[in-house]
């Protein structure tokens, strides 16, 4: 956890991005780190977590983090505890809470509110189109012989 929070306070440093970092281990070995690099990327899904999730993935050659312990600076956010959860570790461990994320001026609490609500009614308006159109490429996993299933 130390380490999360030492390259979390280090990427603040450095200019590299926000105030996170992320630590995997698996079986006491450091798998990968990750810091948040959404800024000096101009990618939005470059948080801590997802950068950690990726380089580990890559790593063990798995697109699951089976029995992979994550160490994340910051109470995960709504995207990388999806993401954490698709990558299905052992566990899952946080320093600072989402409160404190939110007191520095990183709050997501307004995300959260968009999951319950219809999609038309949501602040990015969302509408469905060609709904019946795009079940296709589900009966074309469902049908296929070649699926990895995860």
């Amino acid at each position: 956890m130390l380490e999360a929070i030492r390259l979390a306070t280090e990427n603040v440093r450095t200019g590299a991005g926000g105030p996170f970092g992320c630590v995997i281990v698996k079986e006491g070995r450091v798998i990968s780190r990750g810091t948040n690099l959404v800024t000096s990327t101009n990618d939005p899904t470059a948080h801590a977590e997802v950068v950690a999730i990726r380089r580990a993935c890559e790593a063990l050659k798995s697109f699951q983090l089976a029995g992979c312990d994550v160490f994340t600076s910051c109470e995960p956010c709504p995207m990388c505890l999806g993401a954490l959860y698709w990558a299905r570790p052992a566990r899952i461990f946080f320093s600072a809470t989402y409160k404190d994320a939110a007191a520095a001026g990183f709050d997501d609490a307004f995300i959260y509110k968009q999951f319950p609500l219809k999609p038309s009614e949501r602040s990015i308006p969302t509408s469905q189109l060609l709904g019946s159109e795009g079940t296709a490429p589900f009966k074309a996993w469902k049908d296929s012989v070649n699926k990895i299933a995860y």
